[in-house]
């Protein structure tokens, strides 16, 4: 569901709502996804990568609520590259990479009272045991609730009681260490108090900035004549990740602690008594936390903390709902980007109106044509903000905005927000609807809007600018080459004057070449040069993202490279399933999170003559390391295996089987083929069990999958 909005003034229209996800059609479904997976991972790339959101929280979630509706409609629709397989974003650059042993990843979230009751019926789904399902009713239930600190997520390794190490999220998988920094916190102890804490344990929690520490450094900043921060949560980040720890040192940060990762042995049975364990230890928890019994009193809770937010000396956003038993914890599991067994409860976002100036378009890396509301600045929640997008041409007709509009505008913690409505008893006489280009406004190429999709397109591939510099941009990105120095007025200057044109070029680059140029000196050359050099290794999974491949985005990539295992494997496979009778073109399809539309854009990729000319220019520069299967600590007889699941069992639901198979190591697949190793048949088995004979894959029973389950 969209958050909740404020009662329309008078003479302001009611928003007109998308067609509703219950009366799409399927086509229209699989092409909605397919927009609303481009234009967030594009929101994704302006957040996690550039710093530099363009919408607000609110309208963020809105995008993102709406494709998990869809989603779960029509889930044989659900992509490779869907919004709800990423979290995250790759860790930046002056930092030293830290592998996370577990991952950090993010939570789902719900912004009415019908949603946490859905996610909590959800729960007692996944279970079929009688004695479990009564663990888990609504009324019933144990649950953790915790106010949702609007700052950065950390993680603190401490090894026999010491501090050890501290990393930020990053991706979810790899972050930054910022241990130094961490160690000028005054709520993060050296050395854990107490007794009975593991001998290696990480902590994990949100370190931020109070409200009174956020305005008195803004105040010393404007006196210095530093730029100030736009919010506490920029400004903790910002002051965090100094390359110079004496500089946080003199950052008022605060660390709450709620949660860990890696610990070598087992120290609490909830989530309860582990926050009594931390606060025992040293660490500083929220005191608001509140163990709750039942639906009802989370969102009582909820209720509660919403009435006191603002008398907080610190930002929420929202309240954390966590199963509080970690036996139903460890095997509810994660889905994706987030765990099954917790969930975040947003608050409504803020409001305000102001004057829409102007309505510009923006062309991205594959030619979507963005527009953007050019605003009168005003400031929203303590934030000034003065540009929104407005999405697509839909977006723009369904809410009639046009140029000189009073709108009314929302945000939820970020610098850009949304266009909520036009308050129409304000907008000036002689007023036109706006019209929406069909020529791109970078290179006069014909703008092209194909059936069943939202956006516009530019038809000038390479020879439009916006494209060619922001696939060079994308190539170069934290989640692609990760080049540092590298910036985006770079890429514009070198491909403005000639120095590069495609990505091989990037690698030809030389010192002679960039010296003498506007701002850069022998140093600061060597210096690009050097990062540059030091990328001509990568990853299998980095480099098929940095393609800019349509529809392939980070979390495609890995799957890709895992199934495929090196880039001489995956080319040739790909140039072979041009034929769709080929066995190459079935075993894509037949990759788990990959569908039909997936696949043709991924051998189309390959079938442009100039696209297999970038990889040949590539080859030259680069060396592209053969995938890395993680070390599986299992000995279990279906790691590294596929495994298919069919017709129902007994003993747990489809969901808990295959998220028990994916923690002991196996790929679960969809569907029975020649790379199958297990077909696991439970009633009613149907097609995949003749199938599975058929082609000689092993069969088990439900009564043989569940000894592997059980470790038997």
């Amino acid at each position: 569901m969209s958050p909740a909005r404020a009662k329309p003034a008078k003479g302001q229209k009611k928003e007109a709502t998308a067609t509703p996800v219950e009366e799409l059609t399927e086509v229209a479904a699989k092409a909605e996804l397919k927009s609303l997976a481009a234009e967030i991972a594009h929101h994704d790339k302006l957040y996690h990568g550039d710093d530099n959101p363009e919408i607000s929280d609110a309208d963020y979630d809105v995008l993102r609520t709406r494709n998990k509706a869809i989603e779960a409609r029509f889930p044989k629709l659900v992509r490779a590259d869907s919004p709800s397989k990423r979290v995250g974003a790759a860790p930046s650059t002056g930092f030293a990479k830290v592998r996370h042993p577990h991952p950090m990843l993010s939570l789902d979230n719900a912004f009415s009272e019908q949603d946490v009751r859905d996610f909590f019926q959800s729960v007692r789904n996944f279970f079929r045991a009688p004695q479990d399902v009564a663990r888990v009713e609504e009324a019933t239930i144990e649950v953790m609730a915790e106010p949702k600190i609007d700052g950065l997520s950390c993680s603190i390794r401490y090894e026999k009681g010491m501090l050890a190490l501290a990393a930020t999220r990053g991706d979810g998988v790899t972050g930054e260490d910022v241990t130094a920094n961490v160690r000028t916190i005054a709520d993060v102890p050296k050395a854990l108090k107490g007794k009975n804490w593991p001998d290696v344990i990480e902590v994990r929690g949100e370190i931020y900035m109070d409200r009174k520490g956020f305005l008195a450094l803004n105040a010393e900043r404007e006196k210095e004549g530093e730029p100030v921060f736009a919010n506490p949560r920029n400004a903790a980040a910002g002051s965090l990740r100094q390359l110079d720890s004496s500089i946080t040192a003199t950052r008022p940060l605060h660390f709450f602690a709620y949660a860990w990762g890696e610990q070598s042995a087992p120290f609490a049975k909830s989530h309860d008594e582990a926050i009594k364990r931390f606060a025992a230890w040293g660490f500083t928890v929220n005191p608001l936390s509140k163990l709750c019994h039942g639906v009802d009193e989370l969102l009582a809770f909820h209720r509660s903390v919403g009435e006191k937010r603002a008398g907080l000396p610190y930002d929420i956003d929202g309240v954390v709902y966590k199963v509080n038993d970690l036996d139903l914890e460890e095997r509810l599991g994660f889905v994706s980007r987030a765990p099954r067994w917790a969930l975040a409860h947003k608050f409504p976002a803020q409001q305000a109106q102001t004057i829409l100036k102007k309505i510009t378009i923006q062309v991205g890396r594959r030619g979507t044509l963005t527009p953007v509301a050019e605003l009168e600045p005003i400031t929203v929640g303590g934030v000034v903000v003065s540009r929104a997008t407005l999405h697509n041409e839909d977006e723009i007709n369904r809410k009639d905005i046009r140029e000189g509009d009073t709108v009314v505008i929302q945000r939820a913690g970020d610098v850009i927000p949304q266009v909520v409505s036009v308050v129409e008893a304000l907008r000036p006489k002689h007023s036109k609807p706006f019209v929406f280009p069909h020529v791109c406004p970078e290179c006069q190429s014909k703008a092209v809007r194909e059936e069943g999709e939202a956006a516009w397109r530019c038809t000038g591939g390479l020879i439009c600018p916006a494209q060619a510099v922001e696939r060079l941009k994308h190539f170069v990105s934290r989640l692609a080459f990760d080049i540092e120095g590298m910036g985006e007025k770079h890429i514009v200057d070198f491909w403005t004057d000639g120095l590069i044109h495609a990505p091989a070029d990037i690698f030809r680059l030389t010192g002679e070449k960039i010296i003498g140029r506007e701002g850069w000196g022998e140093l600061s050359a060597r210096k690009l040069i050097d990062a540059i050099d030091a990328r001509r290794t990568i990853s299998l999974d980095r480099f098929i993202n940095a393609l800019g491949i349509p529809q392939v985005g980070e979390a495609t990539a890995k799957l890709l490279a895992r199934h495929y295992g090196s880039l001489a494997r995956w080319r040739k496979a790909m140039t072979e399933a041009a034929d769709p009778e080929s066995e190459a073109w079935r075993e894509l399809n037949d990759v788990n999170g990959i569908g039909e539309d997936m696949a043709t854009d991924i051998v189309g990729f390959f079938a442009e003559k100039h696209n297999r000319t970038v990889l040949d220019e590539l080859a030259k520069e680069v060396t592209v390391e053969d995938y890395v299967a993680p070390a599986v600590a299992t000995d279990s007889p279906i790691a590294g295996k596929t495994i298919v699941f069919t017709g129902s069992l007994a003993e747990m639901s489809r969901n808990e089987a295959k998220a028990r198979a994916e923690a002991l190591g196996a790929h679960v697949g969809g569907s029975v083929s020649s790379k199958t190793d297990f077909l696991v048949v439970g009633a009613d088995a149907g097609s995949k069990a003749k199938k599975a004979a058929e082609l000689g894959v092993k069969v088990l029973t439900e009564d043989d999958w569940m000894k592997i389950a059980r470790g038997a």
